[in-house]
């Protein structure tokens, strides 16, 4: 490897989640792009998805979604502070990073959660009186 990715590497291996948190913000307004986007979302075209299958072969069947994303959609002003406290217990975030979340929706919270983790998160998130949406 390059001895400036690895000395990149090593730094970024070094930083806390807040310093990680505040590169990605810092990375977001340098190169105008948005982190927020999941990489399932449909709407975007990876360069694996616009391969076609070899001639000869077919291509991948369509599974059954067994993996789902939890994203925090609505959180009502009146309702902030229980809510971040289930951000917190979901997530294990610190408060600093739980309060970004609870005040910058609709952000994704999990990914890769099973149908039961993510209803039951779902339903812990609406009792405190938060809007939640699985994809």
């Amino acid at each position: 490897m390059i001895e400036k990715l690895e000395k990149i590497i090593d730094q970024l291996k070094n930083l806390t989640l807040l310093e990680a948190a505040e590169l990605v913000k810092e990375i977001e307004t340098t190169f105008g792009i948005d982190t927020s986007i999941p990489l399932s979302n449909p709407t975007i075209i990876s360069p694996v998805a616009m391969t076609s299958a070899a001639p000869g072969e077919s291509s991948p069947a369509v599974e059954e979604k067994n993996l789902f994303e939890l994203t925090l959609s609505q959180v009502p002003a009146d309702k902030k502070i229980a809510i971040l406290k289930v951000v917190r217990t979901i997530t294990g975030l610190g408060l600093k990073e739980s309060k970004d979340i609870v005040e910058n929706v609709p952000k994704v919270l999990k990914e890769g959660l099973t149908q039961e983790d993510s209803a039951k998160f779902k339903k812990e998130l609406e009792d405190a009186g938060a809007t939640v949406v699985i994809k």
